[in-house]
């Protein structure tokens, strides 16, 4: 029973959290929902603008409605929030020097995961090896 009341509480800040905007149409909509989602929240690690609950992504949400309605286009939108938050922002950032640890840092860890994975079982298997070839003689060397 408590934890029926937690969920609908929950759920109503969380409704409460994003407020509506008053669009002049659907496709309106559905076009700031489609940007909302391709940026990143400043403040939080892996959230998109339409999910995140924080403080500045609700300011940046509302920033974006005004220049829509300003007719600003969704690249206008994004050089703003870029000049003024970086490519963190994006979370498709343009690969360019300053985004390639962006790009490829993952893949490099990987790698290095990878590599040392494999030496550490060369290295086991050659101390099994020297184990039993240790173990197989008998001091006798005929």
């Amino acid at each position: 029973m408590i934890l029926v009341v937690l969920l609908v509480c929950a759920s109503v800040v969380h409704a409460q959290a994003i407020e509506p905007m008053p669009f002049a149409n659907h496709a309106q909509e559905l076009r700031f929902q489609h940007l909302t989602r391709q940026l990143r929240c400043p403040m939080c690690q892996n959230e998109t603008l339409a999910d995140s609950n924080a403080p500045i992504a609700r300011d940046l949400r509302n920033q974006i409605f005004r220049m829509m309605q300003q007719g600003k286009s969704d690249e206008e939108i994004k050089q703003y929030l870029v000049a003024r938050y970086s490519n963190y922002v994006l979370y498709d950032p343009p690969l360019q020097p300053g985004t390639w640890l962006l790009w490829f840092g993952p893949l490099l860890i990987l790698f290095g995961g990878a590599y040392a994975v494999v030496i550490a079982i060369r290295k086991r298997h050659r101390s099994d090896d020297a184990t039993a070839e240790a173990q197989t003689g008998n001091g006798d060397d005929w």
